[in-house]
C-alpha cells in the first residue's frame, strides 16, 4: 500500500513544473495578448501606491517640521485614509502614532 501511495507522490509536479502549470492556466483564462496589459496596469497601481506613501510621509515630514506643532484633525484624517488606516476612534496623538507606525513599517518593506 506504501509503495502505491510513493508512486503517487512522485507522479504529481514538483517545483518548476508548478510555474509552468500556473503559466498555462493564465494564458488559457486571460489569454496571450491580455498579459500585458495586466502587467502595465499591476505596475501602474504599485506606482501610484508609491507614489501616495511617499506623498504622505512628506506631507507627515512638513507637518513635523512646523513651528506651531499643531496640525488639523482633517489633514491627519486625510494622510491616515491614504494609508489605509482607521483613525474613528483614535486621538490625534494615537493617529500620529499609527501613521508613523505604517510609515516605518512600509519604508521596510
Amino acid at each position: 500500500m506504501s509503495a502505491g501511495l510513493l508512486n503517487l507522490l512522485m507522479q504529481l509536479p514538483q517545483g518548476m513544473e508548478w510555474i509552468f502549470i500556473i503559466i498555462i492556466i493564465v494564458v488559457v483564462f486571460f489569454g496571450v495578448k491580455k498579459i500585458p496589459e495586466l502587467a502595465r496596469t499591476f505596475g501602474k497601481a504599485g506606482a501610484e501606491y508609491e507614489k501616495a506613501k511617499i506623498e504622505a510621509k512628506k506631507e507627515l515630514q512638513q507637518l513635523k517640521s512646523q513651528s506651531s506643532g499643531t496640525v488639523g484633525r482633517e489633514k491627519l484624517e486625510e494622510i491616515a485614509d491614504s494609508l489605509g488606516i482607521n483613525y474613528t476612534n483614535k486621538n490625534d496623538d494615537e493617529l500620529r502614532a499609527a501613521i508613523d507606525a505604517e510609515l516605518n513599517k512600509t519604508s521596510k518593506k
